[in-house]
């Protein structure tokens, strides 16, 4: 899970040295996506995975299986979650509302290495 901290810390001076701006974060990978939710309580997450094995069952009869039965299933679950966001930025900070935080959801089985692009505008 990637914290807003991260983020932060990765932007660095790009972000301090901004009054007004937007900051776009998109997640280059198929089976994972990146979204805002609550922050603090971390049955928040347990309840959207929950919810979402609800909605995309890998008991499903998927066809896309080449990369095992979770092939299909986190395809369909980063379509449904997606693979952006756009957060507002104001003298050097992400103007996050008190308990959003950014959250890089992993829907593979195995955790695997994941790039984000960071674009400030």
């Amino acid at each position: 899970m990637t914290s807003d901290d991260e983020v932060v810390q990765a932007l660095g001076d790009h972000l301090k040295n901004v009054k007004i701006g937007m900051l776009h974060l998109f997640i280059q990978h198929t089976s994972a996506a990146i979204t805002l939710n609550e922050n603090y309580d971390p049955d928040v997450r347990t309840d959207m995975d929950r919810a979402l094995d609800k909605i995309v069952p890998e008991s499903f009869d998927w066809l896309h299986t080449d990369e095992g039965p979770d092939d299909s299933v986190s395809h369909l679950k980063t379509t449904l979650v997606g693979p952006s966001l756009q957060i507002p930025i104001g003298n050097g900070k992400l103007l996050l509302g008190t308990w959003q935080g950014i959250t890089l959801c992993e829907f593979r089985h195995h955790p695997h290495s994941r790039r984000i692009v960071a674009t400030i505008m």
